[in-house]
């Protein structure tokens, strides 16, 4: 049974998501949602969903060991970045090799990188007049938004779409393909 440990920075919409799609399954377990900011959504979401939560600092995040002993406490199979916005350090990238999934709301390599998330992006896809944009699922190296993609979905920019009516559509995408891309990655494309 994969324990996945959840990470979120925000809302934490599509950590709801997840742990929804996962509830009826008894082959996943989410023992914890951390968090790096303690006035996050995502904490009062893990307490409706009756996960625990945790907030830790940036200290602990990149201090050797901190983090990557907690995950190992708590028998981390996958960690899985849900709006997560600090860059992995290389610790927890050698404990968890190939284990470690994120989600970005654009088509990489295009619109990735430090300091392109949320907002910044579906503004930089409508300065430049992109006729598509969409998410990428990927697995998470040492570098921002350049691991190994799982899977990308697309979704087309309107010419009356607003940097908020385009994150609509792409939440709308993340909630759908998300926790599907998470399920082959854990288990291979043959579901039983």
């Amino acid at each position: 049974m994969p324990n996945i440990v959840i990470l979120a920075s925000g809302s934490g919409s599509n950590a709801q998501r997840i742990a929804e799609f996962f509830s009826g399954d008894d082959r996943v377990h989410i023992p914890l949602i951390l968090s790096n900011n303690p006035r996050a959504y995502v904490l009062e979401r893990a307490q409706s969903l009756g996960i625990p939560a945790r907030v830790f600092s940036r200290e602990e995040f990149y201090a050797p060991g901190s983090i990557v002993s907690l995950l190992q406490e708590q028998n981390a199979d996958w960690i899985v970045l849900a709006g997560f916005l600090w860059k992995v350090p290389d610790a927890l990238l050698r404990a968890f090799p190939g284990r470690i999934i994120n989600i970005h709301p654009a088509l990489l390599p295009d619109y990735g990188g430090k300091g392109m998330y949320g907002h910044h992006v579906h503004e930089a896809v409508l300065r430049d007049g992109r006729p598509q944009s969409g998410i990428t699922i990927h697995y998470v190296n040492e570098q921002y938004d350049a691991g190994e993609v799982i899977l990308q979905a697309r979704c087309p920019v309107l010419p009356s779409d607003t940097p908020d009516s385009l994150a609509a559509r792409v939440h709308t995408l993340e909630y759908a393909f998300y926790p599907v891309a998470l399920q082959w990655c854990f288990f291979g494309s043959n579901q039983s």
